[in-house]
């Protein structure tokens, strides 16, 4: 830390579990508890089997993909979504 002075007792240990996102086999949580119910109810409740592993296998791919580039894409499009309006250029 350049051009800073450290004070004695105002240094606080940090675990890297709290600032790292929660990622659910490469994806974030949210996403892949929401797809794979996604995914349960098209295979389970519809009998559609193909069309609900399908539905997975790409959703958690694409979930993956975005969660490499940004682990908290979701955070970002949800303050997108919300805030269309008003960020306009």
């Amino acid at each position: 830390m350049r051009g800073m002075t450290m004070i004695e007792g105002f240094e606080v240990p940090l675990h890297r579990s709290l600032t790292e996102p929660i990622l659910l086999g490469g994806a974030p949580r949210t996403v892949a508890i929401v797809n794979g119910t996604l995914a349960a109810a098209l295979g389970l409740g519809l009998q559609l089997w193909i069309a609900g592993i399908v539905v997975w296998v790409v959703g958690h791919g694409v979930a993956v993909y975005a969660a490499k580039k940004d682990p908290r894409f979701m955070e970002v499009l949800v303050r997108h979504i919300r805030h269309k309006g008003t960020l306009s250029c």
